[in-house]
């Protein structure tokens, strides 16, 4: 594409990119431009979840030193490193800095300042506008958290969070999903036994909190999303040898608690926006060492926003061996604490780099052994909700308090989720299943999806030709693998071509009469 822009020059090359690359995968510059393509969309029954495309093209020199920068914290340490129980896989290391290592289908943002943030935010802000104003209400935006601040507070909040788990399991003394062990504020009193007097242990016991069943929670997690919220103080517990209190996080120095409070507002006010214009946020996966700041923060937005409807999405990565068991355990909460629950089951995007990092600094592999395992596990995910919004239809609740979106270029995983759902009396109309693909990849997916009236999605990039090149040049290699491997696509592909030869109508564009569900 560099090449061929220089030889053209800059007028040439984007009117040829139109009628290519760019007119194949990428809906248009900008908010207006594409309203043509939505309106084409709309009239097969297909809506629309978009994204404003435009990436940075950085050198990999570039690229990693600006994400080791951001990773570590200006106190010297990036996480809790002076302790023994320090785990790994939440430090940065330079060799895997560059996130785009072995990563062709997502887009990453690099931290360079909290400007670059506001103006990620002011961009996010815009793609609900032109979803409320070219879709009729009907489409949803996605965001990467990663885009809206400091890289080092994910870590260390992710840190923080499995250091949690950690403790938590010592108190039930097993493994598995904590919600299913039912333990109290009174077992916790019993596990610091001598030194539950203490003053500081007895000050801890009076914020731990519990939910209606009286199950604990070790912190007040609906505080991370409050705008005041002090990191360093808030995560910290009895050791129930010492009676010391212990922090789970490192101390973090004003400017970066700061910065948290800064990406947190900058959340809440796009999805309040979102709220406002009555429009859905997806929130995109990313990393393992980021992921568990990513769902604990979606998390409580869904409990602070997700209380009508599901606003806030979640994204679940079928790649990684734990997510039935993270699914189960958001649907639980859900469940207990009374919110609407909204995800989107992906098989995912990293799965070389989390492989090669966990090999390289030595943790365990997160992923899945084989592509069959990962389809595996996303047939049991799905089942799993399934079954719970039959539940609900059950017990006359409203099956909308579970919302999925089953996001996949794989036709035997959407025949599946079809089968499903007639196997257990979903139906298109209950509004709570729908289906996602790329806009330019697996068209005949998608739109005889929209044509039977279940609700289809189209994922639809925009931006500036020149500005989403490194988008486009990811696509075109992806594509590449994906038709290397899906046979049907190809002949079909070509039946069609040639069909519209022979009636002489090759640049025919077919309309339709639906309308999206």
């Amino acid at each position: 594409m560099k090449v061929a822009q220089t030889i053209l020059g800059e007028k040439l090359f984007t009117l040829a990119m139109k009628y290519t690359f760019y007119g194949h995968f990428v809906a248009g510059e900008d908010q207006f431009k594409i309203v043509p393509t939505l309106e084409r969309l709309r009239s097969f029954g297909v809506k629309p979840i978009l994204d404003y495309s435009v990436e940075e093209d950085l050198s990999q020199e570039e690229a990693e030193k600006r994400e080791v920068e951001a990773s570590v914290s200006s106190a010297g340490t990036n996480l809790s490193e002076d302790s023994a129980d320090s785990l790994p896989q939440y430090s940065v290391d330079k060799t895997f800095a560059d996130r785009r290592y072995k990563v062709q289908s997502a887009r990453t943002y690099f931290y360079l300042n909290e400007a670059t943030c506001e103006r990620n935010m002011e961009t996010f802000l815009e793609c609900l506008d032109a979803v409320k104003g070219a879709t009729f209400g009907t489409g949803i935006t996605a965001i990467k958290l990663t885009a809206l601040g400091r890289p080092q507070l994910l870590l260390q909040v992710s840190e923080v969070i499995m250091q949690a788990r950690r403790y938590m399991m010592d108190l039930a003394g097993s493994t598995g999903n904590i919600l299913t062990h039912h333990k109290t504020i009174q077992d916790l009193e019993r596990y610091l036994g001598n030194v539950a007097d203490k003053a500081e242990v007895k000050e801890f016991l009076k914020k731990v909190t519990s939910d209606k069943d009286g199950i604990l929670h070790l912190f007040p997690w609906t505080g991370i999303i409050n705008e005041d919220c002090q990191l360093s103080e808030t995560f910290r517990v009895p050791d129930p040898v010492t009676g010391q209190m212990r922090r789970l996080i490192s101390k973090i120095p004003p400017k970066e608690e700061e910065m948290f409070r800064n990406m947190i507002r900058r959340l809440n006010t796009i999805v309040k926006t979102a709220q406002d214009l009555d429009v859905r946020i997806m929130i995109d996966a990313e990393q393992t060492y980021f992921q568990p700041a990513i769902s604990r923060i979606t998390l409580e937005m869904m409990r602070k926003y997700n209380t009508e409807k599901a606003i806030v999405f979640n994204t679940y990565q079928c790649y990684l061996k734990d997510t039935y068991k993270e699914v189960c355990t958001d649907l639980e909460q859900a469940k207990r604490q009374n919110f609407y629950f909204g995800a989107k089951l992906v098989r995912g995007a990293y799965i070389e780099q989390e492989r090669a990092r966990a090999a390289a600094l030595g943790y365990e592999d997160p992923t899945n052994p084989s592509f069959e395992a990962t389809t595996e596990m996303y047939h049991k995910t799905l089942t799993e909700c399934l079954r719970r919004i039959r539940i609900l239809k059950d017990a006359n609740i409203d099956p909308k308090k579970i919302a999925i979106m089953v996001a996949s270029h794989n036709e035997d995983t959407v025949r599946f989720a079809i089968k499903k759902m007639e196997e257990i009396g979903i139906h298109p109309e209950d509004k709570v299943i729908c289906f996602g693909q790329l806009l330019g990849m697996c068209d005949y997916i998608t739109f005889p999806l929209g044509q039977a009236g279940y609700s289809a999605y189209k994922y639809i990039p925009y931006g500036p030709v020149n500005e989403v090149l490194p988008y486009l040049s990811r696509r075109a290699q992806e594509n590449k693998g994906v038709l290397q491997k899906i046979k049907k696509e190809k002949r079909l592909l070509l039946s069609e071509i040639t069909k519209r030869l022979a009636k002489g109508q090759l640049f025919y564009k077919p309309k339709g009469k639906y309308v999206p569900i």
